[in-house]
């Protein structure tokens, strides 16, 4: 129950942000967040990351309908049953699921932090659930998943009963 609460939780979040720069902002204007370092400005991104398959939203919104439906089903299978996978694969999945919305809705992503002492792409509160639960999944697979799973094959090797 608390991992689907995170990811309406993290929906909302999404949405919300989504929403305060639209009602307040014109299509590419700006607004100063941490002078210097990111600023909101408002932009609409028909691709995915780093703007790749511009203008495919809706090849765009299939592809991540069928991943999230994927990351969902793990979940509730809990595939990868370790609390840092679940609240990771937590965040991919609402991260996703806030930019599937825009897909599917308007036809674009809603994106709207620029950062502003480096040239990176302008990016969402989705976008940022999204690379930090993958990067937090991947660490947990790399670092942590093989031990546990070599510590449960241990405890099924042990003869049932004492002696």
């Amino acid at each position: 129950m608390a991992y689907l609460l995170t990811i309406l939780l993290c929906v909302a979040a999404d949405q919300a942000v989504k929403y305060y720069v639209v009602t307040h902002l014109a299509l590419y204007e700006s607004a100063p967040l941490l002078p210097g370092v990111v600023e909101l400005y408002y932009i609409q991104n028909t691709g995915g990351g780093f703007s790749i398959l511009t203008d495919h939203t809706w090849l765009l919104a299939a592809l991540t309908a069928v991943l999230m439906a994927g990351i969902a089903a793990m979940l509730v299978k809990k595939v990868f049953p370790h609390p840092a996978a679940m609240w990771t694969l937590t965040a991919v999945l609402g991260g996703g699921l806030g930019n599937l919305i825009d897909r599917v809705r308007l036809g674009y992503v809603v994106d709207m932090f620029n950062l502003q002492f480096m040239n990176y792409p302008v990016f969402n509160v989705a976008d940022i659930l999204v690379v930090c639960g993958t990067i937090g999944f991947a660490a947990y697979y790399v670092l942590l998943h093989d031990k546990l799973e070599a510590k449960k094959g241990e405890g099924h090797d042990k003869p049932a009963g004492g002696a």
